[in-house]
């Protein structure tokens, strides 16, 4: 069950990375700042867009429950926990401390009404 899974995340990923000499020339490091433009004057390229298959091999790290993915706000939204996980450059955050409340509980609601 594992390997298929990981053979679909491996098929949605397919083709967007860059090859390692690349990352290499760039001198990328994980926690540097991006330049907005390189040398030559040329504008960075727009930022990737989150590819929905993605949302078959994705859960909430929380619940293990599928994810919703909502264009309007580039998040990823877990309706039953009421959470929305920020999508940055076609890549789902989904560490539970980055996300934000998106409403509040039924308990909570239910107990303001009574």
């Amino acid at each position: 069950m594992l390997s298929g899974a990981r053979g679909k995340l491996a098929l949605a990923l397919r083709g967007t990375r860059a090859p390692a000499s690349a990352v290499a020339r760039r001198g990328l490091h994980a926690s540097g700042p991006r330049p907005s433009a390189d040398r030559s004057g040329k504008a960075e390229a727009p930022p990737r867009a989150f590819d929905p298959a993605l949302l078959e091999v994705l859960v909430c790290p929380l619940s293990k429950k599928p994810l919703r993915y909502e264009a309007s706000t580039n998040e990823l939204i877990n309706e039953e926990l009421g959470i929305a996980y920020p999508i940055i450059d076609g890549i789902p955050n989904m560490i539970p401390q980055a996300a934000r409340m998106t409403h509040q509980s039924k308990k909570q609601e239910e107990m303001e009404q009574h």
